[in-house]
């Protein structure tokens, strides 16, 4: 069965309240992916979120450490590294920044077959993976 790796920004909206498309599309992608157990996210996902959540959606800190703790349910991919550097080659083929080269260096490192991911172009291959915009 595909992994399916998540860029930060599914996370986001699924707990923004100012896009309730979005929103609702979000909840049921993760809903989705921890039923079938095919989602995977990174430390860097948790971290961007979190930052994005105190910062920009003023959530309340128990919230955002029950929402924490909810995402430990996918499979978490650590970055190292070796993960960073791959990430530099990345960013040097395809001419992209620093943070999606590490999210596609992590789904790599995972074996994930699509990124779920509103950053990058969709329907483009990034190291044999395919984006997909699900908005």
């Amino acid at each position: 069965m595909d992994k399916i790796f998540l860029d930060t920004n599914i996370v986001v909206y699924a707990n923004d309240k100012r896009d309730r498309y979005k929103q609702e599309k979000a909840i049921r992608l993760i809903t989705g992916l921890m039923q079938n157990n095919r989602g995977t996210i990174s430390t860097q996902v948790l971290q961007e979120y979190t930052f994005v959540a105190v910062k920009k959606l003023h959530q309340e800190y128990s919230i955002i450490l029950r929402q924490l703790k909810l995402l430990e349910t996918f499979e978490i991919v650590r970055q190292s590294p070796e993960m960073i550097r791959r990430a530099v080659e990345i960013m040097q083929s395809y001419k992209i920044g620093f943070w999606d080269s590490c999210i596609i260096s992590n789904a790599e490192y995972a074996n994930c077959t699509l990124i779920y991911s509103e950053d990058l172009n969709t329907g483009q291959f990034y190291a044999g993976i395919r984006v997909e915009n699900p908005f």
